[in-house]
C-alpha cells in the first residue's frame, strides 16, 4: 500500500474511532413543549463530544407509544422512548426494555437517588423498588381560573371545593360569560385524580400495583355524584365539554370564553402565551368536608429498549443523568410548567425567589407533596390502560350528550375496562 493510501486509511479509522455515537429518542412532545425538549437535546449535545441524542417526534402519547411497541417487534427500535404514564404495565411487561435502575449500573453511572421527589420515582418503581423508567417530564392537574371573570361574576375567593366551584360556575355564566368550566383530560382528572384525592379506589389490589389481575372500582358515590353535577350544568353552561385531552379545552379558556379550566400544569407556558387576560392557578378542587390527599401524576417518563450495544446503553445512561442534573430540571421547569422532580432544584428555585414571582408554578408541586401518598393516591398501574380511558371518554361524552346518566356511564365504564383487563391478565406471564 502506498504511504499516502495508509496515512487516508488510518485517519478514517481513527474519525470512525472518535465518531459520535448516536442515540434515537423518539418522543410525543410538540408546539412548545417540543421546543423545551430539543433545546435540552442541544445542551446535551453540546456538552461533550462522544453521543449524539437525535430527537424524533411520533405524534401524541397514544401513537408514540404504539409506534414503539411496532418498532421492537419489527427490530427497528429507538435506544429511548418517551411513555406516557398509563402506559407503564404495558412497558413493565412487554419484554422490550432495560430497566433504567439496571442500565445505569451496568453502565456504572451514578444518580442520587435520594434528591427525587419520592412520589415520582415510586410510580415508576417495581414491586421489589427497582426504577424501571426515568421520570422526566413529570405534571399533575390543577385549576385555572380568568381573574378578569371572576372580578365580573364578584367572586371573592378562589373556589376550594368542588361545591364553591360549582357556584363560581354559575356566577360566571350569570354575569354573561359562555361557559362557566371546562375539563381537559377529563379521565385523568375527574375520574383518576378524584378518587386519589378522596382517598377512594379507582381499582382493587391497591389500583393495580398488587398484581394484573385488579378489577376497577373507580364508579364510588362520590365519583357518580361530581359527574351527576357537573351534567346538570351542561343545559346553562356552567359546564361545558369541549373535546379530549387538553387542546379543545385549554383554547376555550385561553380565548376568554371560559372562567375556570382544569388541566395539566404543563399547560401553563401555552396559558401564559395565549391569554390576554388576568389569570391564576389554584389546587384542584375537593368536596367539603375532606382532608384531602395529595394529588397523582401525569406526563411520561423515558424507557430504554433493549437490542443495543454497551456503548450505546452508556450514551442513553448519560443522556438520563444529564437530563437531572439541576440546571437542567429548572430549565425545563420555567419552559414548561413541568415539575422539577430534584429536590435540588426546586429549593435552588425557591432560594431564588422564583415561585414568588411566579406562583402559578408551585400549585401542581405544593398539590403533589402536601399528604403522604396512600396505597389509593400514589398512583395506579394497569395494564390496556389507554384502552380504559378511551372507554371513559366515550362513556362520558354519553353523559354530556345527555345519552346516559353519570351512574349507568360509570357502571358500564366499570364493566367495559374489567373485560380489558381480564384480556391484559391473560397475556403477562
Amino acid at each position: 500500500m502506498r504511504p499516502l493510501a495508509i496515512i487516508f486509511s488510518l485517519l478514517l479509522v481513527f474519525q470512525v474511532a472518535n465518531a459520535e455515537t448516536q442515540i434515537n429518542f423518539w418522543h410525543a412532545m410538540t408546539g412548545d413543549l417540543q421546543s423545551a425538549l430539543e433545546a435540552l437535546v442541544n445542551n446535551f449535545n453540546a456538552s461533550q463530544k462522544m453521543y449524539k441524542v437525535v430527537p424524533i417526534g411520533k405524534g401524541n402519547y397514544t401513537e408514540a407509544l404504539n409506534a414503539g411497541i411496532a418498532a421492537y417487534r419489527g427490530k427497528k427500535q429507538p435506544n429511548l422512548i418517551q411513555v406516557f404514564e398509563v402506559g407503564t404495565m404495558t412497558m413493565m411487561s412487554s419484554g422490550a426494555i432495560i430497566p433504567i435502575q439496571d442500565l445505569l449500573a451496568e453502565q456504572k453511572v451514578k444518580i442520587n437517588w435520594a434528591d427525587y421527589v419520592q412520589p415520582v420515582l415510586s410510580y415508576y418503581e417495581d414491586k421489589n423498588g427497582k426504577l424501571m423508567s426515568m421520570p422526566f417530564n413529570s405534571s399533575s392537574p390543577i385549576m385555572y381560573y380568568n381573574k378578569d371573570l371572576f372580578a365580573k361574576a364578584g367572586i371573592k375567593e378562589v373556589p376550594k371545593t368542588w361545591q364553591d366551584a360549582y357556584k363560581a360556575s354559575d356566577a360566571i355564566v350569570k354575569s354573561g360569560a359562555p361557559c362557566g368550566m371546562v375539563v381537559g383530560w377529563q379521565p385523568w382528572i375527574l375520574i383518576e385524580n378524584f378518587s386519589a384525592i378522596h382517598n377512594l379506589p379507582f381499582a382493587s389490589l391497591e389500583n393495580g400495583y398488587g398484581g394484573v389481575n385488579a378489577e376497577l372500582k373507580f364508579n364510588t358515590p362520590a365519583v357518580v355524584q361530581n359527574v351527576e353535577k357537573l351534567q346538570s350544568g351542561i343545559k346553562n353552561k356552567s359546564f361545558v365539554y369541549e373535546g379530549r385531552r387538553s387542546d379543545p379545552a385549554r383554547n376555550a379558556f385561553t380565548n376568554g370564553r371560559c372562567g375556570m379550566y382544569l388541566d395539566t400544569s404543563a399547560q401553563i407556558s401555552a396559558v401564559k402565551a395565549g391569554s390576554k387576560f388576568l389569570w391564576g392557578a389554584a389546587p384542584l378542587p375537593y368536596n367539603a368536608g375532606t382532608k384531602p390527599q395529595n394529588s397523582i401524576i401525569g406526563g411520561a417518563t423515558l424507557w430504554a429498549f433493549k437490542g443495543f450495544t454497551a456503548k450505546e446503553n452508556k450514551g442513553v445512561a448519560e443522556f438520563i443523568k444529564f437530563l437531572g442534573q439541576t440546571d437542567s430540571q429548572i430549565a425545563w421547569h420555567k419552559s414548561t410548567g413541568y415539575l422539577p422532580i430534584t429536590l435540588s432544584a426546586y429549593k435552588k428555585l425557591k432560594k431564588e425567589g422564583y415561585y414568588k414571582e411566579n406562583p402559578e408554578q408551585e400549585v401542581a408541586i405544593l398539590q403533589l407533596t402536601r399528604t403522604k401518598p396512600s396505597v389509593l393516591s400514589r398512583g395506579i398501574r394497569l395494564g390496556g390502560f389507554t384502552q380504559i380511558r378511551e372507554i371513559v371518554e366515550e362513556e362520558l361524552e354519553k353523559v354530556w350528550a345527555g345519552t346516559a346518566t353519570s351512574k349507568a356511564a360509570l357502571d358500564s365504564a366499570v364493566e367495559r375496562g374489567n373485560k380489558v383487563l381480564q384480556n391484559f391478565a391473560k397475556t403477562v406471564k
